[in-house]
């Protein structure tokens, strides 16, 4: 790769097709730190999400391939081949007992911990109905850490019904720090047939006081399972120790392959298998043993054993202090969500005050640093951390966790690096008006932008010449970043406008008008909904603010439209009209016979092709026209050719309106949603499909629809051959739709994003609206390949 004059900030906006590669995939030996190597390259992934799964360790991969090379006998047949299969796996079984400290007790090999968890929950469990059986009455309760990983009480309800115990299952509380309340459990600990803690926490690295609890289970009849998976090679458990009945461990967490793992039994725990067949593991887990990741997961314990490849405690809380630092440094205001004290020395989860989780996201992977919300298994679900919320943190801090994670075998050049680009994520965000921080580098203004909270949308509308702002609809939740917004860029605001009188949600008109009092063009009266007494538009330099009333919705319904002197761009519309539905006029406050009658003046007033932009939008339309919602909403049709007359529309709504169940925010809906989707075939455009319209010579223009502070960090990926490539944040993109439907159906409008997620979302809005070759390019940056004659795994 040819070397950079700029620094890793301020990134080329476009790089060179053959350096795509390296941007997305980077190198894992050098990036994990488990193989020596340069410092990682400022386009190179930095992983540090070591709690999710972890690269796998180079002399791992290499007992693996020899496994299945060389040694690759089944380890039951009595044949040479068969013989030194065994007895690699009795090496690996040896060298686990030592390593973790086991004298006595068994450790059988299985898939990982998820299996460890069902195999020792469902022998704690039979035990448990056979003394019922037996005449004996049972313990009432099944205990669990409210912070553990979901596969231990998803295990505990599954088995807990399948064999028809039907105990009670109760969360141990934890306090602030995320620690066990072990004066609830010893209350409990007499009536309990199982307790289920974690060593340490996947989302906090909160360690848990292990002697605490096996103090508190001191007169308990209680079996105890302790999830090791994030202790192993970070934690002593001394398991020979204490009465721990069963300790699963998962392989690829520490640089073995997935797919591999332990389950300690301790002697006299009871045990069943959960898998019987060919009497594998001592009959106890049957199956074909996994010899690859047995010998992959012995060269793992082998380094634990010998040392040299995994770094000291000591290394590692350096290796946090200085990411701590970073991370202070570039997010004034940060929040640590676990005390260092408390905590593995690999593992921190912080918040940063006024943004979600998943800005930060987005931001880090725009700098190609791998971070992660939580627990990977739940990062498809956008809601706050379960672990957090069990601590009692307030909503914003788990609204806004990020975890950071790096495995024992990191080395400092990673660390540095990271360091590196977390102070430029910082710079971004401060750049973006998105932090406290007072920013005189701030990025460009988009003319509209849009904000959605639960469906409900707010606009900002800015000239960046005069410097003077309006926000449509505001939200309360937006009431700080609409602040820091103003203030960052020294905009005048010359109005808060409502579109009406919301019924789900309340206005934050007057909140945003206290706090940046100074910021108001004047300090005159207004009307309830914001228009200042006096005034037949508001002026944004050239641009040009009127209101029209369309009641209906409610009786004090208003279209606000914006004009740029050459007609109407755009018409604010409220929930008169959504993309797909009209809005609901049953309220005590609408005024149902003006419904149509207002529809009509809109024709009138902004034509049939005007974008309208929605008060809520649902499924992520953006936009809709006139003529786009005729074909799609009957009613509306009606309205506007005469077949109904206000009377008959209105009860015709009033019949569609009747029962409305809640949005999927549980909000009230605020319309009757008709037009559901249709559109939303696939738009999914593969990179080697993309190379082919290429080739054919198809017009193309590439749009990257990440946000400001993700563009300013990520160079987007880019053909040479793509001519026309731009950059319109998602939050954006109605300034630009009508170029786009402009350009007619012979040009190929290809979005992108990080994932896909977004870009499909642009892509269907486009295809809604009548842009018939609008696309997204399938898996985003993520699945870009590593030049444009590869084919990318998406292609494949």
């Amino acid at each position: 790769m040819q070397a950079r004059q700029a620094a890793f900030p301020l990134l080329d906006p476009v790089l060179r097709t053959g350096e795509i590669g390296n941007l997305i995939r980077g190198v894992v030996p050098t990036v994990s730190g488990i193989a020596k190597g340069p410092r990682p390259e400022r386009n190179m992934d930095i992983y540090l999400d070591a709690n999710a799964t972890t690269p796998v360790l180079p002399q791992a991969r290499a007992a693996a391939i020899a496994a299945m090379s060389d040694d690759f006998g089944n380890p039951s047949s009595v044949h040479g081949t068969g013989l030194k299969a065994r007895a690699l796996m009795d090496a690996v079984r040896a060298r686990a007992h030592r390593v973790l400290g086991v004298t006595h007790g068994q450790l059988l090999f299985l898939s990982g911990a998820t299996e460890g968890i069902q195999t020792a929950v469902l022998s704690a469990l039979t035990a448990l109905r056979s003394r019922r059986e037996g005449g004996e009455a049972l313990p009432g309760l099944l205990l669990y850490g409210a912070t553990e990983h979901k596969a231990v009480p998803e295990a505990l309800r599954h088995w807990n019904t399948l064999l028809g115990l039907h105990l009670d299952v109760l969360a141990v509380p934890v306090d602030g720090s995320g620690r066990h309340d072990l004066a609830w459990l010893r209350e409990r600990a007499g009536n309990a047939g199982l307790v289920c803690t974690m060593a340490a926490n996947n989302e906090t690295g909160v360690i848990s006081d292990l002697d605490g609890i096996q103090d508190a289970l001191s007169d308990s009849p209680a079996l105890w399972l302790v999830d090791g998976v994030q202790a192993l090679g970070k934690l002593p458990l001394r398991l020979n120790e204490r009465r721990i009945d069963y300790a699963p461990f998962s392989g690829h967490k520490l640089y073995a392959p997935k797919g591999i793992g332990l389950l300690y039994v301790r002697d006299g725990a009871p045990i069943t298998p959960l898998l019987a067949g060919g009497g594998q593991e001592g009959a106890l887990r049957s199956g074909t043993e996994n010899m690859p990741g047995i010998a992959a997961l012995g060269a793992v314990l082998e380094q634990l054993e010998e040392g040299g490849t995994f770094k000291t405690s000591a290394t590692l809380e350096a290796y946090r202090e200085r990411l701590t630092e970073a991370l202070t440094e570039a997010f004034p205001g940060i929040v640590f969500n676990a005390e260092p004290a408390m905590t593995l020395p690999t593992t921190l989860n912080f918040s940063v005050p006024g943004v979600p989780s998943s800005v930060l996201l987005d931001l880090f992977d725009a700098a190609s640093i791998r971070v992660s919300g939580g627990s990977a298994c739940g990062a498809s679900k956008a809601r706050p951390s379960d672990v957090l919320v069990a601590m009692g943190l307030a909503p914003w801090r788990s609204a806004s966790a990020v975890r950071l994670s790096f495995g024992p075998a990191t080395d400092m050049a990673l660390i540095a690096a990271a360091c590196e680009r977390i102070r430029a994520c910082g710079a971004s965000l401060r750049d973006s008006c998105m932090t406290p921080d007072m920013q005189q580098h701030a990025l460009p203004v988009d003319r509209i932008t849009r904000y959605v909270v639960d469906g409900a949308v707010c606009y900002l509308v800015a000239d960046p010449v005069s410097r003077r702002c309006v926000i449509i609809d505001p939200l309360p939740e937006l009431t700080q970043p609409l602040t820091q917004w103003i203030r960052c860029r020294s905009h005048t605001l010359a109005a808060v406008l409502d579109t009406h009188g919301h019924g789900d949600h309340s206005s934050s008109a007057a909140a945003l008008r206290s706090e940046v009092p100074e910021a108001f063009a004047d300090g005159g009266d207004t009307d309830p909904l914001g228009w200042p007494l006096g005034l037949d538009d508001i002026r944004l330099g050239a641009l040009r603010l009127t209101r029209l009333a369309i009641p209906g919705h409610t009786a004090d319904s208003t279209a606000y439209v914006l004009d740029d002197g050459e007609g109407p761009q755009a018409v604010f519309v409220g929930d008169t009209v959504m993309p797909g539905a009209l809005g609901r006029s049953d309220f005590p406050i609408s005024a149902p016979l003006q419904f149509a009658p207002s529809l009509n003046a809109l024709d009138r007033a902004v034509g049939r092709d005007t974008l309208l932009l929605p008060g809520h939008d649902y499924d992520s339309r953006y936009a809709c026209t006139l003529n786009t919602e005729i074909p799609r909403q009957p009613l509306l049709a009606a309205a506007l050719d005469g077949s109904m007359d206000a009377l008959e529309f209105a009860r015709a709504k009033a019949a569609l309106e009747r029962d409305l169940a809640p949005t999927e925010f549980q909000t009230m809906a605020c319309g009757a949603r008709v037009d559901r989707g249709g559109e939303l075939a696939a738009v999914a455009l593969t990179p080697g499909e993309l190379d082919r319209r290429l080739e054919a010579g198809c017009a193309v223009v590439l749009v990257d629809v990440r946000e400001p502070y993700e563009h300013r960090l990520g160079s987007p990926p880019a053909l040479d051959r793509v001519a026309r490539r731009e950059a319109v944040a998602l939050s954006a993109l109605v300034n630009t739709i009508p170029q786009w439907l402009a350009l007619g159906d012979d040009v190929e409008l290809v979005f992108f994003c990080r994932s896909g997620n977004r870009s499909a979302q642009a892509a269907r809005a486009l295809r809604r609206l009548g842009l018939k070759r609008a696309w997204s390019l399938a898996g985003g940056v993520a699945l870009w390949p590593a030049r444009s004659d590869e084919q990318s795994p998406a292609a494949a």
